[in-house]
């Protein structure tokens, strides 16, 4: 979807500075709400793509001035809320005021982690062959969808060239809209900097995006 959280190519927001020897987490209540969004997703409640979403319609102003786990506490509240696993008034009091509800994977054990934790595989077999090959010129889509996409704002509507053939995996615009996994081709597209930036662009770059065949056409 288009909102603050695609900040891909935008500037103004200053250069990126990484700090040096960067803790995983720099306050412990960072590592609870890891660990809360894993058991969340192992419950079944909701899955990357969904979580991603959730992300992204957080508002404007709360977005920007979030740290990145903040984000995920933010998320997962409105998420628990939306799906009637807690309400407003039980995460403002840090207290439960009815009983507790059956989760669909049921209990998160300590023996399920390593499983948790692994990412598994989104690649799906279909009886469709691929739109595009390498070497192929393509055009983004020009679109704007209100729901959740994975076509980074900054390529929509230029032209770059098919690298790689990835299969099909599952579609996250679908998932995110209730529609099923819907297995689409996924592509390596690579871009000119000047295609995207013009001649500001840093002479002889290129990046290369991972893109679904739905956001791709012909050029």
């Amino acid at each position: 979807m288009d909102g603050i959280h695609d900040l891909g190519g935008v500037d103004g927001f200053g250069a990126v500075e990484p700090e040096p020897d960067e803790p995983v987490f720099h306050h412990s209540w960072e590592g609870r709400v890891f660990a809360m969004s894993m058991a969340m997703a192992a419950s079944g409640a909701w899955n990357i793509d969904m979580g991603r979403f959730g992300i992204e319609r957080l508002p404007p102003a709360v977005y920007i001035s979030s740290s990145y786990y903040d984000k995920w506490r933010r998320r997962t509240e409105l998420l628990l809320v939306e799906r009637g696993l807690a309400t407003e008034d039980e995460i403002a009091s840090g207290q439960s005021y009815g009983p507790g509800q059956e989760l669909k994977n049921g209990t998160f054990t300590a023996d399920r982690v390593d499983r948790v934790l692994k990412r598994g595989s989104f690649t799906r077999a279909v009886d469709t062959e691929p739109r595009f090959q390498p070497g192929d010129r393509v055009r983004t889509r020009n679109m704007h969808p209100r729901s959740h996409t994975r076509l980074p704002r900054y390529v929509r509507g230029h032209v770059g060239v098919v690298e790689r053939v990835h299969g099909a995996n599952v579609f996250p615009d679908s998932v995110v809209r209730g529609e099923g996994e819907n297995p689409q081709w996924l592509y390596t597209v690579r871009f000119d900097c000047r295609e995207l930036w013009g001649d500001d662009a840093e002479p002889g770059t290129d990046v290369s995006v991972d893109a679904f065949e739905p956001y791709l056409e012909p050029a």
